[in-house]
């Protein structure tokens, strides 16, 4: 082998060796690279936050490199009313696996007492809406629907008012009357003996009032301060009276008021001519045509009325003026006849 063919032989194992050194650099090269993507990738994924964000009841997870909760919300186009309401607040610092709320103010009507007002609220609930509405309740107040009841477009909630007081109160006693039979006075006529009077009673109640009306009342005590006088009244059971030496059979008798009146030229109410025995009452008291006898007058016939007999009044008829002014105004006992 002469020295040009010794040269090509060198230069040909020199090219092989440097090709099998190079298969080994290109894998090395290419590995390094692929972890290089892949350490950025990781690194890129672990700066992204996952968040689950709600929004009118849709629930949608995402990624983001947002910083805080606002940043976010600018992100995915959520724009906020003057009253929508997000949970956490908007400058909260965003977090990996945060769910973030976002609330829309819808109207509902809130009655309190008799007063009603529309209000447009992100409220969650009914309890939520009276605190925001800086509502104190009473312990007593009633709330519907109830305090957990969630929000709904267009929901009336109706609080009512409910207060309770105490009130004492005065009331009179009636007192009873007592009615005795006495053989000694005449049918029909009574007599009081002893006069009744009203006894005293206090009474403490409890009041509740709904929205300013009292509902119910209840009574709590009641105390005894006078007991009542019963009224003893004397019935008069006599049905014979002596009269003028001869008994006198009646079936009842009035204590009653009277005058006289004479001829005036007219008839009696019921057409006949006025006469001694002619008197005039009340019919509503003494029905026309009943037989009477009257003390001092005798023997009588109710035939007539007059515009001032009323109730227990009789006109008795007598011949002349002179007769009539001297009988006068007397008190005198009727005796109606059997």
């Amino acid at each position: 082998m002469d020295i040009r063919e010794k040269g090509n032989s060198n230069k040909e194992l020199s090219t092989g060796i440097a090709d099998n050194l190079a298969g080994p650099r290109v894998a090395a090269a290419v590995f390094v690279v692929l972890m290089l993507i892949s350490a950025i990738f990781v690194a890129y994924a672990s700066a992204q936050n996952k968040v689950i964000l709600q929004v009118e009841g849709e629930q949608i997870e995402v990624r983001s490199f947002a910083g805080d909760v606002s940043e976010l919300l600018q992100e995915q186009g959520v724009e906020l009313g003057v009253i929508d309401k997000v949970t956490p607040l908007p400058d909260t610092m965003l977090r990996d696996g945060m769910t973030v709320l976002v609330r829309r103010a819808i109207p509902v009507t809130l009655q309190i007492g008799e007063q009603e007002s529309l209000v447009n609220t992100a409220a969650e609930t009914v309890g939520d809406l009276i605190d925001e509405s800086n509502v104190a309740l009473g312990e007593r107040d009633v709330v519907a629907p109830s305090l957990e009841t969630k929000l709904e477009p267009d929901m009336l909630v109706r609080v009512d008012l409910i207060t309770v007081s105490a009130m004492d109160e005065e009331v009179p006693i009636k007192f009873n009357v007592r009615r005795e039979n006495d053989s000694k006075i005449a049918r029909g006529i009574t007599s009081v003996v002893q006069k009744g009077t009203e006894g005293l009673e206090r009474k403490s109640w409890e009041i509740t009032y709904k929205n300013g009306k009292e509902t119910e009342r209840r009574l709590v005590d009641s105390v005894v301060v006078k007991k009542p006088v019963d009224q003893i009244v004397k019935v008069g059971a006599l049905q014979v009276a002596s009269r003028g030496g001869q008994d006198i059979r009646f079936s009842r008798a009035y204590d009653m008021v009277s005058t006289a009146y004479t001829h005036t030229g007219n008839n009696t109410a019921t057409g006949v001519k006025p006469k001694v025995g002619i008197v005039a009452v009340d019919p509503s008291v003494i029905p026309l045509g009943t037989k009477l006898y009257v003390e001092g007058y005798g023997y009588c016939r109710a035939m007539d009325v007059g515009g001032k007999i009323k109730g227990s009044r009789i006109d008795v008829f007598l011949e002349t003026r002179n007769e009539a002014k001297r009988w006068g105004v007397k008190k005198v006992k009727v005796y109606v006849l059997e």
